[in-house]
This record gives structure tokens, C-alpha cells and sequence, in this order.
């Protein structure tokens, strides 16, 4: 389903349960895409304070969160 339908069907109060589903939908791509741009964050040589702030987060929930999903040579990095 393209992410656009989702947003609808997400909002759409007709059919709850269609709805629930989409709402789950956006959150699995939500996640992707968060756990994709932190690795790229990562990259391009940003830290995890800023990562956190940029999320809203604090460092220890933002490395908790994404220090096991991100490509193994990110991962040493200490969170500082």
C-alpha cells in the first residue's frame, strides 16, 4: 500500500480496524525510517547527543534503541 493510502485509511474513521492496521503500518515504516536516518546521522560523523536532541530523546534511550540496528561498523561508537 503506497505510504499516502495509509495516511488515509489511518485516518479514515469508518472502518476502526482498517484503521488500527494502517496506524500499525505507519509506525513499522516510522521506525524504519528513524533507524535509517540515525545510521546515516552516524555517517556523516554526528554524535549520539545530537542524534537524542534531534529525536527529542535523551543519548542513553536513543543508543538503547539504536546501537544493536544499525551497520555493525557504527556500532562501537560510545554514546558521549
Amino acid at each position: 500500500m503506497d505510504p499516502a493510502d495509509v495516511t488515509g485509511t489511518a485516518a479514515d474513521s469508518t472502518d476502526p480496524l482498517r484503521a488500527l492496521a494502517a496506524v500499525s503500518a505507519l509506525r513499522r515504516l516510522a521506525d524504519q525510517l528513524e533507524n535509517h536516518q540515525v545510521e546515516q546521522a552516524l555517517r556523516q560523523g554526528h554524535n549520539w547527543p545530537e542524534i537524542a536532541q534531534a529525536l527529542g530523546v535523551t543519548r542513553q534511550a536513543v543508543h538503547k534503541k539504536h546501537a544493536r540496528r544499525i551497520a555493525p561498523d557504527l556500532r562501537e561508537r560510545s554514546p558521549r
